[in-house]
């Protein structure tokens, strides 16, 4: 059945959405949920994309293609139009509902609470097509109408969502591997220091950030190259191991 059908019987009829939820102790894993933003009219058409990473090396000799190494999946994007429309009420406006997706791009008052402030995580539902969760990238809003006084009336906007990132294996039972509460898709520019403090308030956490994603040159961060992004605590928890690891080194070199 294509993604974007819709029943034709109005009893059987069911409305896209957005439930916007607190953040989660882990990808998958939503906490509270905050508000619903429905779909006044379902969309006429869905757009999923899903790519891999691949990594090449060139060589200057070589008279083909150089080889490529499989980095992993990249996180699934969405991206979908609401229509909203208020002509039918009396004194309507459709500011409320762009505004309820503006605010979704914002950290929540209970994140920022504990000093670990991020936006919403958020399940799109319709139907059959409930499994996305992820967070909202970016909203565009387009009025179309207006009342004789300004007050906008209708409006399309257009929603960008993206994947979070699945927590990874653990290497074994012993690991004590970090579960990601989230992950950042570097862009140019991007420093881990600038990482850092948009996610934890403090840039000196970049080192922490650094060794939990094996990365051993920080100033040479690639476009596209995803950073894996903890929970405070146990990006602390992290900290701590690797003080006792560097410690227990130190202490076999005496």
């Amino acid at each position: 059945m294509p993604i974007t059908s819709t029943a034709s019987d109005t009893t059987s009829l069911v409305h896209a959405a957005i439930d916007v939820h607190e953040p989660g102790p882990a990808p998958g894993e939503v906490g509270a949920k905050l508000t619903t933003i429905e779909f006044q009219l379902n969309p006429k058409e869905l757009t999923v994309a899903k790519s891999a990473k691949w990594e090449s090396k060139n060589q200057k000799k070589s008279s083909t293609a150089p080889p490529a190494t499989y980095q992993g999946p990249e996180p699934q994007k969405m991206s979908v139009e609401m229509y909203f429309d208020e002509t039918r009420t009396r004194d309507g406006s459709v500011v409320k509902r762009v505004e309820a997706l503006f605010q979704a791009c914002t950290p929540t008052s209970k994140s920022t609470g504990k000093n670990q402030p991020s936006a919403p995580w958020v399940k799109f539902k319709w139907g059959v097509l409930t499994g996305f969760v992820g967070y909202i990238k970016s909203v565009s809003a387009k009025y179309t109408l207006f009342s004789p006084n300004g007050t906008p009336l209708r409006a399309v906007c257009t929603v960008a969502l993206e994947e979070l990132a699945k927590q990874p294996g653990k290497q074994n039972p012993t690991s004590g591997g970090l579960q990601p509460r989230n992950a950042h898709t570097v862009r140019e520019g991007d420093s881990l220091a600038a990482i850092a403090y948009r996610e934890y308030g403090n840039p000196a956490q970049w080192r922490s950030l650094a060794e939990v994603n094996g990365i051993d040159d920080p100033l040479r961060l690639r476009p596209g190259q995803v950073v894996l992004i903890p929970a405070l605590d146990e990006l602390s928890r992290a900290d701590g191991r690797e003080i006792a690891r560097k410690e227990v080194a130190r202490a076999l070199l005496r």
